[in-house]
């Protein structure tokens, strides 16, 4: 009773701003560029945190740390219900190896330009390198808890991968009409290019339903299976994550030898998406049901980002430059260039 007592000023506070950036989805504009809850969130969350700062602190720190943890990683495992295997089959193997491709080319480019080219931060490599391979704001939050950030540099790595992602993927909604327009579906599938190559998934939703219903469904599934591939990318994530710890500790002789015996241990809200996708596969549980736990999921993540605004220092993302933003826009045209040639060679 005493740490829910703690935590409430804080839950309370991230769940006002949840609710704010889930109410806004609705608008037109909204619709339209395809600005998801989460992206909203956190971006109301920074606003407030740096206009009043004593939010992030004092009575409300309980309550953040508890929505940056535990809601983030339970907002994760619930996405599972998004997806299914009926889902992989009916796009087929064609349509699963380009979103594979394109996830790990994607990933690789990001690494070669941001730590080769840039000389960035690992850390802030990965999480734009995610948010633009796989499911833009989602990879990203779930990227976090497996780095092991520390408090701080947690919300500002988050808050600059999730503005890479926000301002391409919106450029996005502009620039996939235009391809349309110029090749139509001709070459290749244009709603498995759309899927595989867009950063966010409201951004596939929008862009699919202007270009036709066909186009919009098939650009659903195919992003559906690369949020899939999440769930290996955190595992790998974590796996190197906790060599590079063991190995570090093991230089500098501060550890233990039990503590460089200890098993690497995965992320068990990794593991747990990959139970409720394969959950609702069967298809047991009642569509009311799987819907609340979908939205339940998304309130979750909704919340977390919300906590990780208020934490965000706008003046000290400031001081990371236009790398970050160079970094998401040679991503942005890998995708764009390198997705249209997978995708014809695939077609």
């Amino acid at each position: 009773m005493k740490t829910c007592r703690q935590a409430m000023p804080g839950v309370l506070l991230v769940a006002a701003i949840s609710a704010l950036a889930y109410a806004l989805t609705g608008l037109d504009a909204a619709v339209r560029y395809g600005v998801g809850s989460l992206t909203l969130a956190i971006v109301i969350g920074a606003l407030l945190g740096n206009a009043v700062p004593q939010l992030g602190g004092g009575a409300f720190r309980h309550g953040l740390s508890l929505a940056q943890r535990y809601f983030l990683r339970a907002g994760v495992a619930l996405f599972g219900f998004n997806l299914s295997l009926q889902q992989i089959i009916e796009i087929g193997a064609a349509g699963v190896l380009v979103d594979v491709v394109m996830v790990v080319s994607t990933l690789a480019m990001g690494w070669f330009l941001g730590r080769r080219v840039l000389n960035m931060h690992r850390d802030t490599v990965l999480l734009v390198a995610a948010g633009s391979a796989i499911c833009g704001a989602a990879a990203v939050v779930a990227t976090v808890p497996v780095l092991g950030l520390k408090r701080g540099e947690d919300a500002e790595k988050t808050a600059l991968a999730v503005a890479s992602v926000v301002l391409f993927g919106t450029l996005a909604m502009f620039v996939y009409p235009l391809i349309y327009a110029w090749l139509g579906a001709a070459h290749f599938d244009f709603g498995i290019y759309v899927g595989s190559t867009v950063h966010e998934v409201a951004q596939v939703v929008a862009i699919g339903t202007a270009l036709g219903e066909e186009v919009g469904y098939n650009a659903v599934i195919a992003k559906m299976i690369r949020v899939m591939l999440l769930v290996p990318f955190l595992l790998i994530v974590a796996t190197l994550v906790a060599r590079r710890i063991r190995r570090e500790a093991a230089q500098t002789g501060v550890a233990e030898p039990v503590v460089l015996r200890q098993p690497i241990t995965l992320p068990w809200f990794a593991l747990c998406f990959i139970a409720i996708a394969g959950l609702n596969s069967l298809a047991v549980l009642p569509e009311p049901l799987v819907a609340a736990l979908r939205l339940t999921g998304i309130l979750l993540l909704t919340t977390a980002m919300a906590a990780l605004g208020i934490d965000t220092n706008i003046r000290r993302m400031g001081q990371a430059g236009l790398r970050p933003l160079l970094l998401g826009a040679g991503l942005f045209a890998h995708l764009i260039l390198t997705g249209g040639l997978v995708n014809w060679l695939m077609h």
